[in-house]
């Protein structure tokens, strides 16, 4: 027997899910099996989430990303977060957040685990706002962490849990001014309560006890980044990086108690600061799987930010990160609409998939390959069906029809392909009109 995907790898089991991990990675179960029981993969898989189709992440996988969602005060409708949800997972997101902050968010994590074959992740601390519906000062310890029991008991594969952000943290980051503060919600609703109670942050002081709920539901802790940067002027400062030593301890506790870990990361980060920030979580954190949004390389593109992030988003996977949160067109700006999650989560599959080709990862190229197999034989059915979004590029090819179907209307008869075609064929070429 066994309660974790962790303690089943350490035992010699191939669990089910370690089984279907390794059929879509195309690697070996015991190769699998070895990184799951040294923390170097997670699967993240609630024995509570029936419908799930699991997914690992970590090293020598395929980059993972992750759809944000959820309910808010301004948009609260259930229903359009639904719609969402089934386009996210339609569109091949491996990983649906749940950050829903209003009211008694219960109705859409139940609908949301019944039908989701993606993983499924909460921030507990979000949902605590409003399913007490008091000042954050007056919520107890024991109540934050009945809110974490009832999301591993609901089916939630992964929580985001802010237990980096502890009293000798709080004392640095107070030292070492910064542009933008804390940025992170849920880093900021903690450093609130630590302030307004004088106490040490709780799901820190209590974290075998957090750590126990986890392992009974085999839920994947994903250690979130309180302290990430949230400008390019806060990368890798003090702050941040004390806070990820932090995470480094906390991930070996963790493993002794057969729990998966996640480490969060930045954020926004200027681009020659990226390779070394992979490298150092990577050491720090002893290998575990890095989850990182962005990092957004600039700061000034506000309705652009799907792309400063995937730019940062390839060159972060290139380097280490396993996972990859989108990011939309709408980030910093408002809660995303369905359009907005599409751009999202197309700008975070073309970064995942540039850095599975620079990491070798089995099966990457292929896929380019038949791309560049279409082109060349013009066949633009193939073409269509290849597309990372075929409805895309199916209507642009429909918007501006050419003369003749071997070319586009960009190219027309000296299409580089249509000429090189009929000359190695030996096929008379005329150019002229």
């Amino acid at each position: 027997m066994y309660s974790t995907q962790m303690e089943a790898a350490k035992k010699g089991i191939v669990t089910k899910e370690i089984k279907r991990v390794a059929e879509k990675e195309k690697i070996d179960e015991k190769v699998l099996m070895e990184l799951v029981a040294t923390g170097k993969v997670a699967i993240p898989a609630n024995k509570n989430h029936k419908m799930l189709d699991p997914e690992g992440v970590g090293k020598g996988l395929s980059t993972k990303i992750n759809v944000n969602l959820g309910i808010s005060r301004d948009c609260a409708d259930v229903d359009k977060e639904m719609e969402k949800v089934k386009t996210a997972i339609d569109m091949k997101a491996h990983a649906i957040m749940d950050l829903s902050s209003y009211g008694k968010t219960h109705e859409f994590r139940e609908r949301l685990v019944q039908t989701s074959t993606a993983m499924i992740g909460t921030v507990p601390i979000y949902d605590a706002m409003g399913f007490y519906d008091r000042d954050i000062k007056d919520i107890t310890p024991k109540e934050f962490l009945d809110v974490v029991k009832k999301h591993a008991e609901d089916g939630v594969d992964f929580m985001t849990i802010h237990a980096g952000l502890n009293r000798e943290t709080v004392e640095i980051f107070k030292r070492n001014k910064r542009l933008t503060n804390i940025v992170s919600r849920g880093g900021s609703l903690l450093y609130a309560w630590m302030e307004l109670n004088n106490r040490e942050n709780p799901f820190y002081e209590y974290y075998d006890q957090l750590l126990d709920i986890c392992r009974e539901y085999d839920v994947t802790l994903s250690l979130g980044d309180a302290l990430r940067p949230g400008s390019i002027n806060d990368s890798t400062d003090i702050c941040q990086i004390k806070e990820l030593m932090t995470l480094g301890e906390l991930t070996l506790r963790a493993w002794e108690k057969d729990v998966q870990i996640i480490i969060e990361g930045p954020g926004h980060m200027s681009i020659d600061e990226i390779e070394a920030n992979m490298i150092l979580q990577k050491k720090l954190c002893h290998g575990a799987p890095f989850y990182v949004l962005g990092p957004i390389v600039t700061d000034i593109a506000p309705g652009y930010d799907h792309i400063t992030s995937a730019i940062g988003g390839a060159i972060a996977a290139t380097h280490g990160a396993d996972f990859l949160c989108y990011v939309t067109p709408a980030e910093h700006l408002r809660l995303p609409t369905l359009d907005d999650m599409k751009e999202g989560i197309i700008a975070s599959r073309i970064a995942a998939h540039a850095a599975d080709i620079a990491k070798n990862v089995k099966g990457a190229r292929d896929w380019d390959n038949e791309m560049s197999k279409a082109r060349k034989e013009i066949d633009w059915n193939k073409m269509f069906d290849l597309a990372l979004d075929s409805e895309k590029a199916k209507r642009y090819r429909e918007e501006s029809s050419p003369e003749h179907e071997d070319s586009c209307t960009m190219c027309g008869k000296i299409c580089a392909m249509r000429t090189m075609n009929k000359v190695m064929a030996n096929e008379s070429l005329t150019l002229s009109e």
